[in-house]
């Protein structure tokens, strides 16, 4: 039974290198992968998918008016759909997602964020937290030692950003992975963070 997964995690958990490691696994058995990213995500180009360890594929760029359902009717080209950053696509793109997997029972993997820097949910993400088959946070640590679940924006001078829009594209420069706890303390005391790349 074909399923919608919301595969999750806070910046640096390795999301998008599960995304293509789990497209290779599937190439390996001979099935044919759709790999696609929201418009909005041009760090690495716009037709590719990068992961900070170095894997990269080619991806097919979905813009916020694309139907994705609509696309792959079309084509029937692909036994799986992967989906990179889909915290980004609009919460008719994740129904649409789910329409695939119901309609012609393939699976579709989805990998992202949860929350934003102030700690709300992504419209895509919600929507998927609503309604995906498999939810599974993928972990990572935040430089206490404890688990990390929140995406801290920093700014130029390295203080967490309070205010602002809720889509900026950054890597390591303007993004940490924190526990709440680390999160919360940082704002308080108003700390600079000393980032660093892991």
């Amino acid at each position: 039974m074909a399923k919608l997964y919301f595969k999750y995690g806070a910046m640096g958990s390795s999301k998008t290198a599960q995304a293509l490691i789990t497209k290779y696994n599937y190439e390996e058995n001979d099935l044919r992968v759709w790999l696609i990213k929201p418009s909005a995500d041009q760090r690495d180009g716009r037709c590719t998918i990068r992961s900070r360890i170095g894997l990269e594929a080619e991806a097919e760029i979905i813009n916020p008016q694309t139907d994705i359902y609509a696309v792959y009717v079309s084509r029937k080209n692909a036994d799986v759909v992967i989906v990179d950053e889909c915290q980004f696509m609009s919460v008719a793109q994740i129904d649409q997602l789910r329409k695939i997997v119901d309609d012609f029972s393939i699976p579709v993997l989805c990998f992202g964020l949860r929350t934003d820097f102030l700690t709300h949910t992504f419209p895509g993400s919600h929507r998927l937290l609503e309604i995906a088959d498999n939810i599974e946070e993928i972990k990572t640590i935040c430089d206490c030692g404890a688990k990390a679940t929140v995406t801290a924006r920093i700014n130029a001078d390295g203080y967490i950003v309070t205010g602002g829009e809720q889509v900026f594209l950054g890597g390591n420069d303007a993004y940490i992975a924190m526990c709440h706890r680390c999160y919360v303390k940082n704002i308080e005391e108003h700390k600079k963070i000393k980032l660093h790349s892991h």
